[in-house]
């Protein structure tokens, strides 16, 4: 029987608590397909499920995207054929191998002009920023949109769509150079919030009217200043906690601040159809494939040194896109 090395954890903790397995690779059933990877995305996500603040039923394996080879493909499956070029962002986690049995409800045919490792650094943070700009809140030309962490995967993607769309966006980040990174990327105007008020400076880069959204991936750390930072009938747009949960607050504080608006979405609500997430899927590789927008890959790792791509990640010292090759 084939076999397949993977990636697991069995308790939640450090990145010390994943090990490597070897495990029996069957065939796929109804509605499912076999994929051998070369290249695993890395995500934010990832930590949450590994340190328990996802939790997660143990073992399990890690990891929510990737792309490769289709080896074979279940009854019932009609989008893909053995030998298409692949790539996905799904649930569950497990992508953190060199081949899996999965649901071929989110895996997508990967077009020929893109390359393995950029389909494995684009489908979950491209997808997300496709949800952001184009079903979480409407969104036009003009419109100003305070995005923090922009100088990471998902942020240097947003910096560049909002530039496609006309959209001013106002990039955070925690370091000269990754506020400059944001900027070339698209970013209409930066803020290094270790060293500014970012309150503040978007009051002053509004002439005090703030911003039609914030999308904030960052969680408890920016989720209160996010808030004064908009419009009355803002939306906030939380999508990730790398600072930590947002902590249980008031809602009343929504109408006393401008009848703002709050949403908590999160991508594999948008891709559970297949239609949906084939539509949203094309999107994305039209806009790369037109340069449009770029996939940053800023660091590669062995799949084996996955240990110290979570310590990188969670010390913050990656920007761009993060890959494991396999």
């Amino acid at each position: 029987m084939t076999t397949a090395k993977s990636v697991i954890f069995e308790t939640p903790g450090g990145p010390e608590v994943m090990k490597f397995i070897e495990r029996p690779l069957g065939e796929p059933g109804p509605g499912e397909v076999r994929i051998r990877h070369h290249a695993c995305g890395l995500n934010y996500i990832d930590i949450y499920q590994r340190s328990g603040v996802y939790p997660l039923p143990l073992p399990h394996g890690l990891g929510m995207e990737g792309a490769g080879i289709v080896e074979a493909v279940g009854e019932g499956v009609t989008h893909l054929s053995e030998g298409d070029r692949a790539a996905y962002a799904s649930a569950p986690p497990g992508a953190y191998c060199d081949a899996r049995v999965m649901s071929a409800t989110q895996v997508c045919r990967l077009p020929d002009s893109i390359d393995f490792r950029t389909g494995a650094a684009m489908m979950l943070q491209g997808l997300t920023v496709e949800y952001l700009f184009h079903r979480t809140v409407p969104l036009k030309a003009g419109d100003t949109v305070l995005f923090h962490a922009a100088a990471g995967g998902v942020g240097l993607i947003a910096c560049q769509w909002a530039r496609a769309l006309g959209i001013r966006l106002i990039g955070t980040a925690g370091t000269d150079e990754k506020c400059a990174l944001a900027r070339e990327y698209g970013a209409a105007e930066v803020i290094n919030y270790e060293r500014e008020d970012f309150v503040a400076r978007v009051r002053e880069m509004t002439d005090g009217r703030g911003v039609d959204a914030v999308m904030d991936s960052v969680g408890k750390a920016t989720f209160e200043g996010s808030l004064d930072c908009l419009r009355p009938v803002g939306m906030m747009i939380s999508f990730g906690n790398a600072s930590g949960k947002v902590p249980p607050f008031d809602l009343g504080i929504l109408g006393a601040k401008g009848c703002l608006q709050l949403t908590r979405p999160t991508l594999f609500v948008h891709i559970a159809q297949r239609e949906n997430c084939q539509k949203m899927a094309t999107h994305l590789f039209e806009m790369v494939e037109s340069g449009k927008v770029e996939i940053r890959i800023g660091q590669e790792f062995a799949l084996q040194d996955v240990a110290e791509a979570h310590r990188q990640m969670e010390a913050r010292s990656t920007t761009g896109s993060s890959v494991l090759i396999v």
